[in-house]
């Protein structure tokens, strides 16, 4: 298993080949097709998916909290086992929202930020709001990449008040470091949602935006009663006033993809957070002013 997992990992780095099979390929009927056969619950379907998944990845199911799972999807959206991510207490930190892959991060240049060297987009591009464009100016940003492998799950980086949750239709390019590289401005033309929280204890205005990909267009909220899909009609926009204490479950992507948290100017990047880091959810993300 493990000389075809080192061929896989192979084929996988040969960059033509990857971008092809990822995003030449019906890219919505792609995503819609694996959103329903994800869920089948057959047993011989299930075991067979987890097994061929276990092929292309490193995934661990060790920390899982359940041991047995109904299909491949519950197997992808998973909860761990109760004390298995520390959240750091330290009242003047963020904590990462998930596990992931550090991408691009740092200070925002007026409004202009990173998608991956070499490429940019703008606030506004990606949030389709001008207060946030206005409030982040000259801020701070990390990008968070969630691997197929990983906890799907994400959580509130702070003790926080859900204002306002936005949702912004669009294509499902794939997110890895390759379309990265290939694809301008990919994140402002995939489906994605603006989450705006505030802080409890300060009022800064702290802002998630969960951004999905070829075979994840599907996102989960615990504080709206809706299903955000490539199928949803609409409202956009949702008004909220819910409270999450630091730690707690937000939501979760139907699979995974990428988290882009935003903060005002002042805020800093904790040690260790920069491009290539592992990082896992309650960590210390970024230090309040």
């Amino acid at each position: 298993m493990k000389i075809v997992r080192r061929l896989l990992a192979k084929l996988s780095r040969q960059e033509d080949l990857n971008f092809l099979l990822t995003n030449r390929i019906p890219r919505r009927f792609a995503t819609e097709f694996m959103g329903w056969y994800s869920q089948i619950e057959q047993p011989l379907v299930r075991d067979a998916s987890i097994w061929i998944w276990r092929l292309f990845s490193d995934l661990d199911l060790s920390e899982a909290k359940q041991e047995k799972f109904k299909s491949m999807h519950d197997c992808f959206t998973r909860e761990l086992k109760e004390g298995v991510r520390p959240i750091d207490q330290d009242v003047n930190t963020l904590v990462s929202p998930c596990d992931a892959i550090v991408g691009a991060c740092g200070s925002i240049v007026g409004d202009e930020l990173l998608q991956i060297k070499g490429f940019s987009y703008t606030l506004g591009e990606l949030l389709c709001d001008r207060s946030l464009t206005e409030l982040y100016h000259n801020g701070q940003y990390v990008t968070l990449r969630l691997m197929s492998s990983m906890y799907h799950r994400f959580h509130a980086p702070h003790d926080c008040i859900v204002d306002r949750l936005t949702y912004i239709s669009g294509d499902t390019w794939n997110v890895n470091p390759i379309a990265l590289r290939r694809v301008e401005k990919l994140f402002c033309k995939n489906e994605r949602a603006v989450i705006q929280t505030r802080l409890a204890s300060t009022s800064h205005v702290i802002t998630l935006a969960p951004v999905a990909a070829i075979l994840v267009a599907s996102m989960r909220f615990h504080f709206i009663d809706v299903l955000l899909n490539l199928r949803y009609g609409g409202p956009n926009i949702f008004s909220c006033a819910v409270k999450f204490r630091k730690g707690e479950e937000m939501g979760w992507f139907q699979h995974g993809s990428t988290i882009i948290v935003f903060a005002p100017k002042g805020f800093e990047l904790c040690e260790g957070v920069r491009e290539g880091a592992r990082i896992r959810m309650g960590e210390c993300l970024m230090r309040l002013p």
